[in-house]
């Protein structure tokens, strides 16, 4: 071919290949509408499609966006996907709270239900002998409310000096006749171990009230965790490597004037999955604490359920004081014979005689399980749907409102057009990031405030555990044992993140049918054609005959 020719060619193929195939720009009326319709201003606004080398996020191809249109659009994608997060984390926290609520208010009623048949049966069988020492009976409720709502209450110790206190009084009371003080009622209290004056009662009621209230207070307070838990990993802020792909994946889209497109499935997943990675982490503990949970829940069904053992409290005192009135004559001479007989008292009222004679056989009913039953039958369930919510997170927001589809995987946004997205899904959990083609993430610099909350969570496990068998625990504020007060929770603003190294890949590379990462990509306009190396080419020739 001569070079006039050539010439011809080249210069006729040039507009060809430009940016926009058409000579004329496209309008950015759809853009203008979307981004007013977000709140910001259309001053500044493209009227038609401009040339885009000054995006960073997006593609720099033909667009309607400027760079103050494009942070305006990071700035929303932050806010708008905190606020997803924050929302779905008020939606657990609603149904942990919720429960909590009915569990710490169903074992109070217990405890207020189980005092007040007390009250009412006592008051018929004993009268006056409940009446003269009644606080002693309400001292040991208000201590089990007090260890109930997490006060450092030693249950055994409450449980020893009930009896203790009432041993006392009964012995007295028993022996109107004798003048005893208190020198002779510590005398008295020795012999309790081997004479067992209550019989087998304070032991058996000792261990039935231990393990149902242990398990009831450590119940709720796992709920707590739960909760708090969830509050505060749901608050951890968007990295900016996060922010960048959040933007990319939304609003990318109108800047390439694609409004009507909606991401693709997968390519929605692997954004999720890289920017919800530290919470995936969560996953193992917080399935053991839900574990634990659901195997403390046995402990209130059965024989030894807490409302059988709560309620029968006042029968069980009842038992031991009827016990200790039919036995008085043979602990008397052996008490007696330990401690001395006590001085004669100087007169015996008829008071004290029917208060020595009282007593009588209680039959305290017992509430049905019907409520409990059902409350535990709510909470398995409950927990349960919650059980795998860390890693069903990104899934959960990557619904068919959000994404196009697996039914529209060739019409969909996979990042820079319409086609479908090649990229696998990435694994759960931080370490499982370290090829995720959507978001850079250094695999090595966890969050600390995520790791914070895995540590709160294994120590309620193990609480919980402890509690199941019986083991009563320090109860302080779980929330406070690792994180102190601040939990290292903080804003954008106050966390300066530390500088950011990135894991190499040490994998085979993959292939894509696009740039995995969000690289600048020039324009076509600016590219070499192969029209212009042939032209150079010419002329040189020409020169080189001349």
């Amino acid at each position: 071919m001569d070079f006039p020719l050539a010439f011809f060619f080249c210069f006729l193929a040039i507009p060809v290949f430009g940016d926009n195939t058409s000579s004329k720009p496209r309008s950015c009326s759809d853009v203008r509408q979307f981004y007013s319709g977000k709140g910001f201003s259309l001053s500044g606004v493209p009227q038609t499609e401009i040339s885009g080398e000054h995006l960073r996020v997006c593609a720099q191809g033909y667009t309607c966006c400027t760079s103050e249109m494009e942070d305006s659009l990071a700035s929303l994608s932050k806010r708008e996907f905190e606020g997803l997060v924050k929302e779905a984390g008020r939606s657990l926290q609603s149904s942990l709270n919720g429960q909590y609520k009915n569990f710490d208010g169903y074992f109070l009623e217990l405890l207020n239900g189980s005092e007040r048949s007390l009250q009412e049966s006592f008051l018929t069988i004993y009268r006056a002998l409940y009446s003269q020492n009644a606080h002693v009976f309400q001292d040991l409720y208000d201590e089990l409310r007090r260890y109930h709502r997490g006060a450092s209450v030693n249950l055994e110790e409450a449980l020893n000096d009930f009896w203790a206190r009432l041993l006392e009084r009964l012995f007295k009371a028993y022996n109107p006749q004798y003048a005893i003080g208190d020198e002779y009622l510590e005398c008295v209290a020795k012999q309790t171990e081997t004479l067992r004056p209550f019989g087998d009662v304070p032991r058996d009621l000792k261990l039935k009230a231990t393990r149902a209230l242990i398990a009831a207070r450590s119940f709720v307070q796992g709920l707590t965790v739960a909760g708090e838990v969830v509050r505060k990993v749901s608050q951890v802020p968007l990295s900016p490597e996060c922010v960048r792909a959040i933007m990319k994946l939304m609003y990318c889209p109108h800047c390439r004037m694609m409004s009507s497109i909606k991401p693709c499935t997968n390519y929605c997943r692997n954004v999720m999955k890289g920017c919800l990675a530290n919470q995936a982490d969560l996953d193992t503990e917080w399935q053991n604490l839900v574990d634990a949970l659901l195997q403390v829940t046995s402990r209130f069904t059965g024989d030894s359920s807490v409302d059988m053992v709560i309620y029968s409290i006042p029968l069980r005192i009842s038992e031991a004081m009827l016990a200790m009135q039919e036995n008085i004559e043979v602990f008397n001479s052996k008490v007696f014979q330990a401690c001395g007989t006590p001085r004669l008292a100087e007169t015996r009222s008829e008071e004290q005689r029917r208060q020595a004679n009282a007593g009588a056989e209680s039959n305290t009913p017992l509430p049905p399980s019907v409520k409990l039953e059902k409350l535990v039958s709510d909470v398995t369930s409950k927990l349960r749907e919650m059980q795998q919510y860390w890693v069903q997170l990104p899934n959960a927001l990557c619904n068919d409102r959000v994404t196009a589809g697996m039914a529209n995987e060739d019409k969909c946004w996979n990042g820079m057009g319409r086609a479908r997205y090649l990229p696998e899904v990435m694994g759960d959990g931080l370490a499982s990031q370290i090829n995720n083609p959507e978001v850079e993430i250094d695999i090595t610099k966890p969050d600390m405030t995520i790791r914070q909350q895995i540590m709160q969570l294994k120590i309620m496990t193990n609480r919980l555990k402890n509690a199941f068998n019986g083991n009563d625990v320090d109860f302080q504020d779980a929330t406070d044992d690792v994180s102190g007060s601040g939990s290292g929770m903080c804003s954008d603003e106050v966390c300066a993140r530390s500088p950011r190294v990135i894991v190499p890949n040490t994998d085979r590379p993959k292939l894509y049918a696009y740039p995995a990462k969000n690289k600048k990509v020039l324009s076509t306009g600016s590219q070499i054609h192969p029209c212009f190396a042939l032209l150079l080419l010419s002329l040189a020739t020409l020169s080189l005959w001349r």
